[in-house]
């Protein structure tokens, strides 16, 4: 009797430990963006909680494409405490239906889970036709401090930071999209946050010419102001190298290289 009892118990403990795992349970797992302004970054949160037992641990994130970025709690999630799974769509090149998916794996009891982001991509000018008068005055404005910066003199691959305020000048928030350039010269450090009406934030361009000359770039900075996206041109006389080794003799006279 005492052994069946040890036997029945030891299983007990034993079919108690099988079970003693995470769940991972979203509170949804498809989100439909509907109508997104080309040129935005449509992002979405999925939330999670760890509806088990024992610590989640989310190993990784994998996207269906390289146009949607995903990021996680990268933080063990005890038992009853939650997470999120964020997703950021770049639209920008991308008009029409797009149906992109997550996969998130995990320790948890489910170790695979495939979340869905979906939508349709609309071009300005097809946003434009869906909307009344009264809706487009309400629409955000960009404005920049200036469309042209000139970094004058610099040396092939030298990375320059020029600066530029943007300012939101309409009645509804400002969302900044992708940033894109006729070369491979050009990056941003980060993207601000939406602007309020009447409000402004400063970007940081990162330029790094490798070709020699008098150079001009144009960058287009994609957002959600209907009337367009902004422009703006780095200009730069791009040499070969700025050290003072670099000098030209003329005579016995040493002049810096031009």
């Amino acid at each position: 009797m005492l052994k069946t009892t040890y036997l029945l118990v030891l299983a007990l403990l034993l079919a108690v430990g099988a079970h003693a795992q995470g769940v991972l349970t979203f509170d949804k797992e498809l989100h439909d963006f509907g109508n997104v302004p080309e040129g935005t970054m449509a992002t979405h949160e999925f939330r999670f909680k760890n509806t088990g037992n024992q610590p989640i641990v989310v190993a990784h994130v994998q996207a269906s494409c390289g146009c949607t970025t995903p990021e996680w709690t990268q933080t063990p999630v005890l038992p009853g405490k939650s997470g999120v799974i964020k997703a950021v769509y770049s639209s920008a090149g991308r008009p029409g239906v797009f149906n992109k998916t997550i996969t998130v794996t995990s320790n948890a009891t489910e170790a695979s889970k495939v979340l869905t982001i979906k939508g349709t991509v609309l071009t300005k000018d097809e946003l434009k036709k869906n909307l009344t008068p009264a809706q487009l005055a309400q629409s955000p404005r960009l404005v920049l401090d200036r469309a042209v910066h000139d970094f004058g003199k610099m040396e092939a691959g030298q990375q320059l930071t020029a600066r530029f305020t943007v300012r939101n000048t309409g009645k509804s928030d400002l969302v900044l999209g992708a940033l894109s350039s006729g070369c491979y010269c050009v990056g941003i450090k980060s993207v601000p946050a939406p602007i309020k009406p009447g409000q402004s934030a400063v970007i940081e361009l990162i330029y790094s010419q490798r070709k020699l000359g008098a150079m001009t770039d144009e960058v287009v900075i994609a957002s959600n102001d209907l009337s367009g996206d902004a422009r703006l041109t780095l200009k730069a006389n791009v040499v070969k190298s700025l050290q003072a080794a670099n000098m030209l003799k003329e005579g016995e006279a040493a002049v810096p290289f031009k």
